[in-house]
Order: structure tokens, then sequence, then C-alpha cells
């Protein structure tokens, strides 16, 4: 479909707001201001924000961001360390270093001012504290006591989003993760530089992860949510036995990723919805700043071909197209992610002996790190495929901790 022509805007009305100023929203601003839509951006936080992420941008990631985008890159990972909760410990080389350590703060307020560039108009501190819509318009209103109207509303607003309640966007796996940002000295430093770890963890679908950002050191540990207790025990076990636990963290927060249910909706009237309000993360590595990235493109372009939609029944379908869109690219990935959390889940330590025993699963791996294939790519292998089957018809492995005593709160 190509790009709309300029839309005329009626006194009083926004082409397009967006809700969220994360790689989502400052995408699909960027994007619709380029198209020459009056482009709002609403962010609660003051820009640039803290955001708890591993902040770790892979291959699709770093293809996803504008050109020329300023961005400062603290490490960039060449080797890759995996354990099976603390044993059997495994460091392998990338092939092509790919994965580039940011800060969140930085990204996001980069990815602002590439929106702002376009053309769109960012305000931060202001909430979303109502949506509605009624004909050709959706009103939305803000902690501030303002009442904007627009042709189109992305919700880009987290995990958390209001908007996606307001869409309806279902979940089939929530999980929590905690992390700390540590500072370090020049010895820790100079053993994690270059250098990222994975550990799969003793709750079932749970790993750990260090990423190195020169005198800093971003940790954490995942799992589904449930058993808090139970992994702030891990997060310290995890934190201690990697001399990571003695320095007082810069932050030491939580919080939940969701992944959306096949057939959610992600569009409602003219509101639509994407990233993490979207649900749009993968759910083995719970990575989801490159679908946010593709996402807020996608729903950018959505948004300004709303913008001239003539009638409903034009924006129902160009909504549905949207839909259909990010099912096309980003929905493929997150099922086959599913088929790969189940065999992870059920069974971690056979995850772990593939990736550090097999060289092809070891390549396969390091290639969608790089960009240079997906998921989707690594399930359709014949090894994943017969380890995924034989999953199915096993019990899931009971979980245990490093003594291999049952886990306690």
């Amino acid at each position: 479909m190509p790009p709309p022509s300029a839309p005329t805007r009626a006194p009083g009305i926004w082409d397009v707001i967006v809700v969220g100023a994360g790689p989502a929203g400052a995408t699909a601003a960027r994007v619709a201001a380029e198209h020459g839509c009056q482009t709002l951006l609403l962010e609660r936080a003051a820009i640039p924000r803290y955001k708890t992420c591993g902040g770790g941008l892979i291959g699709a990631s770093l293809s996803a961001l504008p050109p020329s985008l300023p961005l400062n890159i603290y490490d960039t990972a060449r080797q890759f360390t995996f354990s099976l909760n603390g044993r059997r410990e495994r460091t392998l080389a990338s092939a092509c270093p790919t994965i580039a350590m940011v800060y969140r703060s930085e990204l996001d307020a980069a990815l602002t001012e590439a929106a702002a560039a376009a053309g769109a108009e960012v305000r931060d501190s202001t909430a979303l504290s109502a949506l509605e819509q009624q004909g050709g318009t959706v009103t939305v209103k803000t902690n501030r006591g303002d009442t904007l109207h627009a042709r189109a509303v992305v919700g880009a607003d987290g995990s958390a989003s209001r908007v996606a309640r307001y869409v309806g966007v279902q979940c089939t796996q929530v999980d929590l993760a905690l992390e700390a940002e540590v500072p370090v000295d020049e010895r820790t430093a100079g053993r994690w530089r270059g250098r990222l770890l994975m550990e799969w963890g003793p709750l079932p679908g749970s790993f750990g992860w260090v990423f190195p950002k020169g005198d800093v050191c971003t940790a954490g540990v995942v799992a589904a949510r449930g058993n808090p207790a139970a992994l702030r025990a891990y997060k310290d076990d995890f934190l201690e036995r990697h001399g990571l636990l003695g320095s007082r963290p810069l932050h030491d927060t939580g919080h939940l990723t969701r992944c959306r249910r096949p057939g959610s909706p992600m569009a409602l009237g003219r509101v639509l919805v994407a990233g993490d309000a979207a649900a749009l993360v993968d759910h083995w590595s719970r990575e989801g700043i490159s679908y946010a990235l593709r996402s807020g493109s996608l729903a950018g372009h959505a948004a300004a071909h709303l913008v001239t939609a003539t009638d409903e029944a034009q924006a129902r379908a160009l909504a549905d197209h949207y839909e259909q869109q990010v099912d096309d690219v980003l929905g493929v990935e997150m099922r086959a992610s599913g088929t790969l959390m189940n065999l992870f889940a059920r069974n971690p330590g056979l995850v772990h002996t593939a990736l550090t025993r097999l060289p092809p699963a070891w390549r396969r791996l390091d290639a969608y790190i790089a960009g240079r294939t997906s998921v989707a790519g690594i399930m359709s292998t014949p090894f994943a495929r017969t380890a995924a089957a034989l999953a199915t018809r096993l019990p899931p492995r009971p979980t245990r901790t490093r003594s291999n005593e049952p886990l306690r709160p």
C-alpha cells in the first residue's frame, strides 16, 4: 500500500496521537510525521527516563533503527557464556559480534529526538487518563487536564498499557523480570568486557543474564509470574555467584513482560497498539526491542493511512490490514518462540547441550542474534522440529535448585 498524501487537519484535531515514547511509540510517531501527519507524542515520564531493560540490541533491532541515529554503545558482545544453573558453563565465540549494549534511557531519548526532528510534537510528563472514540475522532484526556482529539491513536505505553486494556489485548504468558544495574571495578569490568552470560535457571522457563556496559553490568533474572519469593532468591544467588551482589546498584527494579495470545486484537476502530502494549515479546528470550521497533514502524504507516479513511468501514479495513501485517511478520516469530519456550521449559538441559555441544545449533542462534535468520528459521531445522515434537511427549522436568533440593520460596 503506497503512503498516503499529506492529510488536511481539521482545526483542533491532530492527525495522529501516539501514547508512550519508548522504541515502539517514538518510531510510530517518527514514521507518521514523515508521512506528513500532524503528530503528537505523549510520554508520562520526563525524558530521558529510566527503563528496566537489559539494553542489548540484536541484529533485528539494529537494522530497524533510523539511519545515523546517534547512540552510545558501551560494549559489543563477542563471546557468549552459557550455563545450566551455574553448572556446565561453556563460552562460545560469535562469528559476527552483534549485540550492542546500550542504556534504554539513551536509546528512547534518541528515538524521541528523531521523531521530533521528523516533525512530531513531543510532550513529556503527560499521562493518558481516558480514551474514547466516536465516529471518525478519538478523544484523549491527560493528567494535565487536556482534552485532545485525533484521527488515529497509537498506544505504545508499555506492558501495563491503558490503551491495551481499551483495545482488549490478551496475553498467554506473563513473566516477572528482576534486574539490577551494578557498578563494577576495573578488574570485574575487564572480566566481562565483550562477553555476556545467559544462565538457564532453576525455575521453569527461567534464566539469568549479565550484560556488560563498561563500568556497569546490567544483570537480572526472569521467570513466570507467580512465585516472586523464589525468583528473588534466585536473583540474589545469581548476583552473588557472579560477584555482583556487593556493590550498591544504580537501579534495582522489576517489571512484567507479557506475550500476546494468538488472535488477540491489536486494534479497535482508529486505535492501534504496538510494542509491549500489544504484548509483542519473544516467549523464550523475552526480547522486545526488535518487536517494538518493527511494530512501531508498521503502526506509524497504518496510522498515517487511517487519517485518510473516509468512513469507518475503510478505517476497519485499514486496522485489519495492520493486524495482518503484524501477524505475518511478528506473529510468525512469536509462534516459533512459543514452541522453543515449551521445549526449553520442559528440558532446559537439552537446549543447553544442543547450543553448547552441537556447532550447527550455536551457528543458528548466532545467526539469529546477528539478524541473518529468525526464530522461525531456527525452529524449522530438522533437529529443532524433532526436539520440539519429543518435548510434547515428555513430562516437564521437576524444578531443582543447584543443590538438587526442591526449590522453596
